[in-house]
């Protein structure tokens, strides 16, 4: 078992204080004072560790990016077809350790921030490419040529809606029932029919 740096454990406990501090607040508003009273540290450990906000929000995204890729990576190693493939990337996007109010109302707010921002534009950029990707070649074999890539804009603009609403939700979320309901949704735009 590999031991973690104090540092590492830090870090984390600056991301999930951003996570909390940016929901409560939202990025705009959210000060680098208050992400470090959330975190019960102080703002010079902030500057220490990212150097910025923007950064701080920079290595929140990519944490949370690195949770959907190992979602998709692990609901992948057991899809042999097609369809299994494409159900697997859609339920890693509503995967339990992502599909949380907090999680969907700071990557809202960075969807929107990233035109504004070259390291939040790339990550944002790289995500969709990845998300495209994945559809594109499971698709292939699922879907005509002619209706392919309109199946493919619907499912990233479902899933993209779902987060959307998701961010704005009053309770907590069921991240299975989203599941199942995008799992309906991918097979009414397949073949036509929810199974």
């Amino acid at each position: 078992m590999t031991r973690r740096r104090i540092r590492d454990i830090r870090n984390e406990e600056l991301i999930d204080a951003t996570i909390q501090a940016v929901y409560d607040k939202g990025y705009s508003l959210v000060t680098m004072a208050e992400i470090a009273e959330e975190a019960g540290a102080s703002a010079a450990s902030i500057n220490y560790y990212f150097g910025s906000k923007d950064r701080l929000m920079e290595a929140t995204m990519r944490r949370l990016l690195t949770i959907l890729k190992t979602a998709t990576l692990d609901r992948l190693k057991n899809a042999h077809s097609p369809q299994d493939r494409l159900l697997a990337v859609l339920d890693a996007n509503f995967d339990d350790r992502l599909f949380t109010v907090e999680q969907c109302s700071i990557w809202m707010q960075f969807w929107a921030n990233a035109p504004y921002f070259t390291s939040l534009s790339r990550l944002h950029r790289i995500n969709r490419r990845r998300v495209q990707s994945h559809f594109r070649a499971e698709l292939r074999h699922l879907v005509g040529a002619e209706h392919r890539e309109t199946v493919r804009v619907a499912l990233q603009c479902y899933m993209d809606g779902v987060w959307l609403e998701a961010a704005q939700a009053a309770r907590p979320l069921d991240p299975q029932s989203a599941r199942a309901e995008a799992r309906r949704v991918a097979g009414l735009m397949i073949s036509g029919s929810p199974d």
